[in-house]
């Protein structure tokens, strides 16, 4: 589309937008407060849309009608997955069960079931233990005068430590590489040498 759109043109995308995202919301039997959210869904892939609009081959409400139907297709499949997911409804970990000793679902899943595992995460709290045991071990064969540097380390840059008061940059660069080699001695590996080695 190569013309600007004019306040008519808007206004009938607009009525378009307004018309389709009732349709939808009662279709899917939607909560009261999506219905803007999906008017504005339909609005804005309408708009990306829009530099295919020819005039010459129909009206503008005619192309707002026939995107913002593909688009409510596309809307209606992605809620009807989520709803086989979620068997239907939301569903909360503190709900009751349906079991007999009403338990509730939270109590039900173990850690390897939980929403950490879920996205990838291992979670294993025994492992959590031993790393921290790993961690205060290592923290011990370290100096004194070094332990300052290594808890400002764990939320700063060496610039910002620099700047900060901390010495210059090559020695605090001469310092971490140091204490890389006693925390290796130690046996606590870096994060991504721990996962190489399991």
């Amino acid at each position: 589309m190569d013309r600007p759109l004019s306040p008519d043109d808007i206004h009938t995308l607009i009525r378009e937008a307004d018309a389709t995202a009732r349709r939808l919301h009662r279709k899917l039997r939607l909560p009261a407060a999506d219905l803007d959210d999906l008017r504005q869904d339909l609005l804005t892939d309408l708009i990306a849309r829009m530099p295919g609009f020819d005039p010459e081959r129909g009206s503008l409400g005619a192309f707002a009608g026939l995107v913002m139907r593909n688009r409510s297709v596309r809307i209606a499949e992605t809620v009807a997955r989520q709803r086989r997911l979620t068997a239907g409804g939301p569903m909360s970990v503190d709900a009751p069960a349906a079991d007999a000793n009403r338990t509730s679902l939270a109590d039900q899943l173990s850690e390897a079931d939980g929403l950490g595992a879920w996205h990838g995460q291992r979670v294993d709290h025994f492992e959590q233990i031993d790393g921290r045991f790993d961690v205060d071990r290592a923290i011990a064969g370290i100096a004194m005068r070094d332990r300052p540097l290594c808890a400002a380390l764990a939320d700063r840059s060496v610039d910002r430590l620099a700047n900060a008061g901390f010495g210059a940059r090559t020695s605090l660069y001469r310092r971490v590489r140091e204490l890389r080699m006693v925390l290796a001695a130690e046996g606590l590996l870096p994060r991504w040498d721990a996962f190489r080695a399991a």
